[in-house]
Parts: structure tokens; C-alpha cells; sequence
């Protein structure tokens, strides 16, 4: 979730690498040079300082988010595409320089539902579901973060089929970032809101011993008996529109936005026959081995420009990680925005103009309007 509802928050915070409070609302945005770069003034100001053009004041902010046009729910989709034998959901709105978006972990399409059509007036763009998530297949596969990596890959090679900038939130966040490495001929820039990731820790990794005889047949087999019961039950727990709603709130400090839309297009996919046993996959191949592919291995190897758009008051993942980011990888933009896990979302307003800043740097021969 980025709406990572079917994950709880103890689970969930391996995933990002690791208190709701009242939001408070952007006052002023100010160009820097052309950079879009956010210098933080503090609580003590309510506001934050950004690159972009200028944003009405806190009181209004609710208004403004409400005014935004949002992506129509269609409960059977929008296209699909055949990726490797299975069915993928995605989005497409829009004509002009190409944009794909991400979701996270638990999430889909719907995710950006005030980005797409926004966007989509001066761009074409495109929002996809991973597999496993939203309307795209529950596939019965041995998930990994590199499956999603090629998955996005394909989808620039045969539907979009010309450079795009990929944006990414959450989960969505690190795999767009192994998409541009894999393929950087079709990346033009790569932007992360609240990416999943960890840097390596060399220490650690050095550490690790092999698997025993013992670890391998008599402890693992028990071990997975014991997480089958056990996420068995936390998925049928938290698939429950009212558990949704509660994890969502946890991580949106302006809540107004954690609406039946967004609980639906989050307990809809769930229902899936294949859903559980999908999710059980994920937690047991994918969350907890996540140190075979870390931040810095693939950032040493991208190439493009990077835009990070950091909700600074995410419980999961807080703003030192944008900060080590942009040490690791200099060619880095960064915005800090007063909001929690998902910024698209909770402050859509602020991500759209803040995108579209930033494209007007990377695309100068193209005449791009503000949102």
C-alpha cells in the first residue's frame, strides 16, 4: 500500500525498510533554478517549500483534492494485455510524451486515480497492475521483485513502445527502478514516491551461514507449516473492508481521501480464489528475502534522472531514506511533502505539479503546461 492493506504494519515495514497526526498543508511552492527541489521550513511554517508553481493555502487544500477530476471505477477494468500467459489490467489515457505509473504492495491502477486523468492532459499516460495485484492475474507463480522488473520491461517493449518515464510508489517504486536498468534505451527518468528498497548491509551479508540438514528438512518444513496457519489467518483478517480502512488510515495523515473507492479497489482483487494463496507466496518467497536486491545495486547501474517525491510523514519509511538516495545517486530531485505512504493519493494536487515540473526539465523541446 502504498494501500498495503493485506499486509500488517509489523509485516509491511520489512517490505519499505524500516502516527497520525494532523496534516498539514503545503502553503507555498517556489521555482529553484529550474530544479525541483523542496527546502523543508519546518512545522513551525504548516507548509513546505517545493519547486513548481504556487498552491493555495492548508484551508483549502481539502477543497482542491475534492475538485480534482478522478479515474471512473469500472469494476470489470479498463485493457488488458497478455503478458507470459497471463491476463494484465491496465490503464491508458491521454496522448503525448508517455508516463507510466506503479502501485504498491496491495494496490493497483485505481491507486492513481486523481493522477491519471490530470496527467493524462498533457501526457499519455498509463498505469499498470503488477501481477499478483489488482485486476491482473493472481498467477501461482514463485514471486520476485525481477518477475515485476520484466513484466514492466514487456509492457514498454510491446504496448508503449517508445521512451517513457516510469513512477513508482512503494514496491512499485523499486521496480521501476530495475525496469530502467533493464531497460534503459525505453527509460527517459525514473520517479519514486516512498520507494520500497533497502540499502546492503555488507556486514550482515557476510555473516550468513548455509542451510543446515536440519534447517532444510525438519525446521524449514515446520517453519512453513507454521506460516501457512498463520498467514492463512492474516489474510482473511485483513482482506475485511474494516481492517482496510484502519491500515489505511494509519499511513494517510489526511484521511479524507480513504474512501469506498479506495477500499474497494483494494477488497474487490482479494475476493480472487487465488488471492491467498498468492499473498502466502509473497510473504514467504518475496518479503522475507528481500537483501538478494538492494537500493544501491540497482541505483549503481541506473542512468537516467530521478525524482523523488518523498511524504515525509510516512510511519513506514521517512524521509532519511530520500536523503541517503540523493547522496547515492547525485542526478536525484528531491520534493519532501508533508503527507504519509502515499502521496498520489493523499496530496495528488502537489504530486501532479511537482511531476510536471520535473518533465519540463527532462523533455525542453516539448512545449508541456501546467497542471
Amino acid at each position: 500500500m502504498s494501500a498495503s492493506c493485506a499486509v500488517s504494519p509489523s509485516i509491511r515495514a520489512e517490505l519499505i525498510n524500516p502516527t497520525s497526526s494532523r496534516f498539514i498543508a503545503p502553503s507555498r511552492l517556489y521555482r529553484n533554478r529550474g530544479k525541483c527541489e523542496i527546502n523543508r521550513r519546518g512545522f513551525a511554517l504548516k507548509g513546505i517549500v517545493a519547486s513548481g508553481v504556487s498552491v493555495m493555502g492548508s484551508s483549502l487544500l481539502s477543497e482542491t483534492v475534492q475538485g480534482l477530476e478522478r479515474l471512473p471505477f469500472k469494476p470489470e477494468g479498463y485493457n488488458f494485455w497478455t503478458w507470459m500467459g497471463h491476463k494484465i489490467h491496465y490503464v491508458v489515457q491521454g496522448e503525448g510524451f508517455p508516463i507510466v505509473l506503479v502501485h504498491g504492495f496491495g494496490a493497483s491502477a485505481f491507486h492513481w486515480r486523481y493522477n491519471i486523468p490530470e496527467l493524462a492532459k498533457h501526457y499519455k499516460v498509463y498505469a499498470i497492475d503488477l501481477l499478483g495485484f489488482g485486476w491482473s492475474d493472481k498467477a501461482l507463480i514463485e514471486y520476485d521483485a525481477m518477475v515485476w522488473r520484466d513484466q514492466l520491461a514487456d509492457f514498454l517493449k510491446e504496448i508503449v513502445k517508445e521512451p517513457a518515464v516510469l513512477v513508482g510508489n512503494s514496491l512499485g517504486g523499486f521496480t521501476v527502478l530495475a525496469a530502467a536498468v533493464r531497460l534503459p534505451e525505453l527509460v527517459a527518468g525514473v520517479a519514486l514516491l516512498n520507494s520500497a528498497g533497502q540499502f546492503g548491509d555488507a556486514i550482515k551479508e557476510s555473516k550468513e551461514s548455509k542451510e543446515t540438514v536440519l534447517q532444510r528438512f525438519v525446521l524449514k518444513p515446520l517453519k512453513e507449516i507454521f506460516q501457512r496457519v498463520v498467514l492463512g489467518f492474516l489474510f482473511w483478517q485483513t482482506k475485511q473492508p474494516s481492517r482496510i480502512e484502519s491500515v489505511l488510515k494509519s499511513v494517510y495523515i489526511n484521511t479524507s481521501n480513504v474512501d469506498d473507492y479506495l477500499v474497494e479497489s483494494i477488497t474487490r482483487p482479494a475476493a480472487d480464489p487465488n488471492a491467498g494463496e498468492v499473498y502466502y507466496r509473497l510473504m514467504t518467497r518475496f518479503m522475507m528475502n528481500q537483501s538478494k536486491y538492494t537500493l544501491d545495486s540497482v541505483l549503481s547501474k541506473l542512468s537516467c534522472p530521478l525524482l523523488l517525491l518523498w511524504g515525509d510523514l510516512d510511519p513506514w519509511v521517512g524521509p532519511a531514506k530520500a536523503n541517503r538516495i540523493k547522496e547515492f545517486y547525485p542526478n536525484t530531485s528531491l520534493v519532501h511533502l508533508q503527507a504519509g505512504h502515499c502521496p498520489h493519493d493523499e496530496v495528488p494536487e502537489l504530486v501532479n505539479r511537482a511531476l510536471v515540473d520535473w518533465l519540463s526539465t527532462l523533455t525542453p523541446s516539448t512545449s508541456l503546461q501546467t497542471v
